[in-house]
């Protein structure tokens, strides 16, 4: 299967609140997951401080599961109108801080010690939903876990549309080399021809012979004859674009046989492309003929068309 590295995915939940004195109905954890093209697996979290003990494990997660893209990670916590006053602690949060104090204190022991409102205001103490860290942890957990696997299925549907269309395209520049392929041999010896008859004409062989039985030029029929023989046979070698049709052939194939084998894909079209590209250059600055230069035109737009949707597969 092909993944794009574009996609987007969300999950939801609501938490009940710790406790009978928590008068609201507790939290909405909400995961959301937006995906973009990247050359390599960056992630950007943002989450309030309540959660962040979860960001280490939901990156693994994702690390299992994405190899290259851009991936933005937002969670949220829609907290009631009305909760508790008092809140729940996190004690382990507490007990961080609290050991914080501590060694301030043994270094700096004549600084003063936090007060109260300091300690309740300190990022991720108090929970004023009135859900326990322990909780709100396992909610987002389970909303990451939900939203990544949502964002597989996203991406492998898109990277499914995106395989099918450069298969067609992978088609159509077959379907244009197996056309112009039988052309070739014709072709060149039509232009060929003309290049001798311009040669004939530049080097006066075919100008009348006088009286002698000469010709009118200065130079012997047999060495103008041997010269045209020569630039014609340089020409027909500079002209002949076998070997970049069996190239662009076997590129081809390849590229055919990494779209339907699969995987993480991306990198590998993306040389695929430049080759394939490489040889339709050539191919056109090698033309001979209009429709050869026509069919290197193609290939190149084709080419460029399948380039911009590989740079979107992972």
């Amino acid at each position: 299967m092909i993944y794009s590295m574009t996609g987007y995915a969300s999950a939801t939940r609501e938490v009940a609140s710790d406790g009978a004195g928590a008068n609201g109905s507790g939290v909405g954890v909400s995961v959301e997951l937006r995906t973009v093209n990247s050359r390599f697996l960056d992630m950007n979290f943002r989450m309030p401080e309540d959660v962040r003990s979860c960001e280490p494990q939901l990156r693994e997660m994702l690390m299992n599961k994405l190899s290259r893209g851009k991936v933005d990670i937002r969670i949220n916590l829609n907290r009631a109108e009305q909760t508790t006053i008092s809140g729940v602690l996190n004690r382990d949060a507490l007990s961080q801080l609290a050991a914080l104090e501590r060694s301030v204190l043994d270094v700096f022991p004549d600084s003063e010690r936090m007060r109260t409102g300091e300690i309740l205001r300190w990022p991720g103490i108090l929970s004023e939903s009135g859900v326990s860290a322990e909780t709100l942890r396992d909610a987002v957990l389970a909303c990451g876990k939900q939203a990544i696997a949502e964002l597989i299925d996203v991406r492998a549907r898109e990277g499914a549309a995106l395989g099918a269309v450069l298969i067609a395209n992978v088609t159509e520049m077959e379907a244009i080399v197996a056309r112009i392929t039988p052309l070739v041999p014709e072709l060149i010896t039509k232009h060929q021809q003309k290049i001798v008859e311009r040669l004939q004409i530049a080097l006066g062989i075919a100008a009348p012979e006088n009286t002698t039985g000469t010709t009118q030029s200065s130079i012997p029929r047999e060495e103008v004859a041997e010269r045209i023989r020569q630039e014609v046979t340089m020409y027909g070698i500079r002209i002949d674009i076998n070997e970049e049709l069996q190239r662009l052939t076997a590129h081809l194939t390849e590229t055919r046989h990494v779209l339907q084998k699969g995987g993480k894909v991306g990198k590998r079209l993306d040389f695929m492309m430049q080759e394939l590209n490489r040889e339709a250059n050539t191919l056109g600055s090698k033309a001979a003929a209009k429709e050869l230069a026509d069919a290197s035109m193609t290939l190149k737009l084709l080419i460029e068309q399948m380039r911009e949707q590989v740079q979107n597969l992972e």
